[in-house]
């Protein structure tokens, strides 16, 4: 159990957190919601000690072992895969390197022996004969391959990393578990497994995500921050958006009752409190008047973009054509004879976890890159707006953003311009921030103005989701859904592909998957795992042939 005991954190003269008293017990998952700068990740903090708070303290059952998700993917980078993965229990890590000093000794003495033997019985009852094949079990679950677990931290990409962190919280069952976004960067077939590793786990986890889908599926329980307080909801996150939902209507049409039972008695009051006879009635009328009291609805400080995509133009029959396309980056064939045809109604979602092919395919249909082979064909009533998944370059200007955003829009006129602006919550002075100075989440939104301002009929969407919070990433979902015309898009946000794609594309090392479905249908279909059974098996042949061809040129 861990608990927040009248917790108040003050950041000068704001109040972030004003008095929470809130408990999260054994055997349940809290999803913790609320806007951006709501202070999710902060409240984290205060949790796992890494910030004290201006009031109030955190108790945690004696004896438990708390665990959270770090989130600096270098602090690690001088040690093992495997021995950055163990450190997330650090007793058992301190025992490991203990014992290996000890026994490493060449003047090994009976006192050395003596706290040897401490060592290992400690060792024994931590379950540490098991820890270097539990922590490979967590590595594998997430897709991390045996090859890697002994490679240096240093080594590996930062989304390898990711996972390493990821499994070095989840290692060794903490009874308290914190995680901060544990979902981003992962592929889908890393997130699957982390849903099913919460879903079995029997301890207290506090999680902050913006995927929907993933806090509907792990959580049992729903903890709302706004306005510096905490409400707890029994429930997964639509629980909550429907009972919050449902008890702000409930307390608006309590009022209107109420204020129609004030101006009655207002309107009685003013008619008869001159009358004698009617003047016991009207005093009585005056003390019931007294006595309702109208229920203080404060608005949530979440607010939510308006994001509307409206064509110029309507699309012809003929949309996209890709014949063979392949593409070398850094010597990795990230593209090998690709082919498929886009249709009029098509709203694609390119899943799997190779990335970097779809963003290729993505930058090459966009014009920005060029394929080695093959070729692309646009048809003559498209136009199509893109949305990188690295803007960096985009936003490498001194520009405000009104200025930036002048260039692609049909009307040269600063009011029309500001319009759009305001819809993504740019309001006032926001219009005139400089570009280079945004936010990730105020980069993305200025983006998707962009998009708005173009009226391009072809969507290529590439990870737009990312740096949302879940008001932004819920407007953006509405908008594609209505959206008339054709989306290319990929996002590891579940629910995001579930109700816009109908058609589901995987670059893989054995070739395209092509499928007209829904997501879920996707996963599910038996299908799709003869595929990946099939190309993974050619992919380990690929492999060893070539292997042995090294060794034959050897």
């Amino acid at each position: 159990m861990i608990q927040a005991a009248n917790i108040t954190l003050r950041l000068g003269k704001r109040a972030l957190f004003e008095d929470v008293n809130i408990k999260f017990t054994e055997g349940n998952c809290y999803g913790l919601i609320g806007a951006n700068g709501a202070g999710k990740s902060t409240f984290l903090k205060i949790l796992n000690g890494q910030l004290e708070p201006t009031k109030g303290e955190v108790i945690i059952t004696p004896g438990q072992r708390l665990s959270f998700l770090q989130q600096d993917h270098f602090k690690y980078d001088g040690f093992s895969v495997l021995d950055t993965v163990i450190m997330g229990n650090k007793r058992l890590y301190d025992i490991m390197k203990e014992k290996d000093a000890i026994y490493a000794k060449e003047d090994f003495t009976d006192e050395d022996g003596i706290r040897a033997s401490e060592l290992e019985t400690e060792f024994a009852e931590m379950d540490g004969w098991t820890a270097e094949s539990d922590a490979e079990t967590l590595l594998n679950g997430l897709g991390i391959e045996s090859e890697l677990h002994y490679k240096m931290m240093s080594e590996l990409k930062a989304s390898e990393k990711v996972k390493i962190l990821l499994a070095q919280a989840l290692f060794g069952n903490p009874d308290i578990l914190l995680l901060d976004e544990p979902t981003n960067h992962l592929d889908l077939d890393a997130i699957r497994w982390l849903e099913e590793f919460l879903i079995n786990f029997d301890n207290t986890v506090i999680v902050v995500s913006h995927d929907r889908y993933f806090l509907n599926k792990v959580c049992t329980h729903t903890a709302d921050i706004d306005y510096g307080k905490i409400q707890l909801y029994a429930g997964n996150y639509d629980f909550w958006y429907e009972s919050s939902q449902l008890m702000i209507r409930q307390m608006k049409e309590a009022n209107k009752k109420k204020e129609e039972k004030i101006k009655e008695l207002q309107e009685f009051i003013q008619r008869f409190s001159a009358n004698a006879s009617k003047s016991k009635q009207a005093t009585s009328r005056k003390r019931a008047l007294e006595k309702i009291e109208l229920d203080d609805i404060r608005p949530s400080s979440r607010k939510y973009p308006y994001i509307d995509f409206r064509p110029a133009r309507d699309i012809g029959n003929e949309v996209l054509t890709v014949s063979h396309l392949s593409k070398t980056i850094d010597g990795v064939k990230v593209l090998d004879d690709i082919s498929f045809i886009i249709n009029k109604e098509d709203k694609v979602a390119f899943v799997g976890p190779n990335t970097l092919a779809t963003t290729t395919l993505f930058r090459i249909l966009a014009g920005e890159i060029e394929p080695d082979e093959g070729e692309y064909k646009w048809g003559v009533t498209t136009s199509q707006g893109y949305f990188p998944k690295d803007n960096t370059k985009d936003f490498d200007s001194d520009d405000q953003i009104v200025d930036w955003l002048m260039p692609y829009s049909p009307e040269k006129d600063v009011t029309y311009v500001r319009g759009f602006l305001g819809r993504m919550l740019f309001a006032g002075e926001e219009g005139v921030k400089k570009v280079r100075v945004l936010s990730g989440g105020e980069k993305v939104r200025v983006m998707l103005s962009k998009l708005m301002i173009m009226a391009a009929n072809v969507l290529i969407l590439d990870e737009p989701t990312n740096h949302l919070d879940m008001e932004s990433i819920t407007a953006l979902n509405n908008g594609l859904i209505k959206f008339p015309g054709v989306i290319l898009f990929t996002s590891q946000d579940h629910q995001f592909i579930q109700t816009i794609a109908n058609r589901i594309m995987e670059l893989t090392p054995g070739g395209l998957i092509d499928k007209i479905s829904t997501y879920d249908e996707y996963l599910d279909s038996d299908e799709m795992a003869r595929k990946r059974q099939v190309m993974n098996f050619e992919a380990e042949q690929a492999d060893e042939e070539e292997a042995m061809n090294e060794g034959e040129d050897e």
